[in-house]
């Protein structure tokens, strides 16, 4: 009998799926918050109401019709249920935001604004954000690929040479505190141009993490590693590249992310050097004319692009240290 119920299982489950159930609350928590925005009068009105009220209920509708095919979407159902709590919660979140800005002004403009104010900047003002966010990518992506580059090829040295480490390590531990914004007097003297000093400032910024874990993770590889190697004929050429550096990742990838993040983190900083676009310029101007709503709008972008930046990362981490899986701790 039991058999028989085994194999009944898949076609019953087939005919009737298991119902996603916290998928229905957020869409439901989603329609609260359609409601309110659209439903209730604002106090100061922002634009785009209508537009925003109708994409949150387009997305209850997509949760509904969800709600009945998780289960069968396999890893993709698999995600939605797990952070189905997170939907509900972005409703519920939604639906309060609008009431203590928009409709009862307990937050009051310009210091804040409704969901559908930073979505209406986005409608008015994107045409210039992209603007913004190409340059702020090509800064970004010249000043952190060159910094880690410099980062890597310094921390490898500072790690496998002991006279080279002598010298150079207390240098980068005294540079290192610094703020890569208190560099900002020199580089105007170093550099013909203010582009090129905002590089320099990014790529600061993320180099010297990249460098120090980096010369750390070279300097406490397994000497029994080299032990090794050098038995099976190994030279200084191979031991760096085939044995030092790939035992040193763990430590690089976490010189990475911190090199990431401070890299964003001075982007602000960096583009405040002669920029003309830009997503720290953006932030700037809008800030100098007290529209909040826009420079909220613009950190959200930010926000967004970096933690799609650190999700990829974790990605090529994966990817390159698999590997090492069962040997070090994820």
């Amino acid at each position: 009998m039991s058999a028989i119920a085994d194999r009944k299982e898949p076609a019953l489950r087939a005919a009737f799926p298991v119902l996603w159930h916290n998928g229905l609350i957020a869409a439901g928590t989603w329609l609260l918050a359609a409601a309110v925005t659209f439903f209730l009068p604002d106090i100061v009105p922002y634009g785009s109401r209508g537009l925003f009220a109708g994409i949150l209920a387009a997305g209850a509708a997509v949760l509904i019709v969800l709600s009945f095919l998780a289960d069968r979407l396999g890893r993709i159902g698999r995600g939605l249920v797990h952070y189905g709590p997170w939907y509900i919660a972005l409703g519920i979140w939604l639906a309060i935001w609008e009431l203590i800005t928009a409709k009862f002004g307990w937050l009051p403009k310009p210091f804040f604004a409704p969901p559908h104010g930073l979505f209406h900047v986005y409608v008015t003002d994107w045409e210039r954000l992209l603007i913004c966010i190409f340059y702020t990518a090509r800064l970004w992506s010249i000043g952190f690929f060159s910094g880690i580059a410099f980062g890597f090829v310094l921390g490898v040295a500072l790690g496998w040479s002991k006279t080279f480490a002598y010298w150079g390590m207390p240098v980068l531990k005294l540079i290192g505190p610094v703020p890569a914004s208190a560099w900002i007097p020199a580089t105007f003297f170093l550099f013909p141009t203010t582009f090129q000093a905002s590089i320099f400032i990014v790529a600061l910024a993320s180099g010297i993490p990249v460098a120090i874990l980096t010369a750390s993770g070279v300097n406490t590889v397994n000497r029994a590693y080299y032990d090794v190697a050098r038995t099976l004929g190994a030279d200084g050429r191979f031991l760096v590249r085939r044995v030092a550096v790939p035992a040193a990742l763990p430590n690089v990838f976490v010189g990475l992310f911190m090199g990431l993040y401070y890299s964003f983190a001075i982007l602000v900083v960096a583009e405040m050097l002669g920029a003309k676009y830009g997503l720290g310029w953006y932030l700037q101007f809008q800030t100098a004319y007290s529209a909040y709503v826009n420079v909220y709008a613009a950190l959200i972008i930010m926000a967004l692009i970096c933690s799609g930046l650190v999700k990829l990362l974790f990605l090529v981490r994966d990817r390159l240290l698999s590997w090492q899986k069962g040997v070090v701790q994820w």
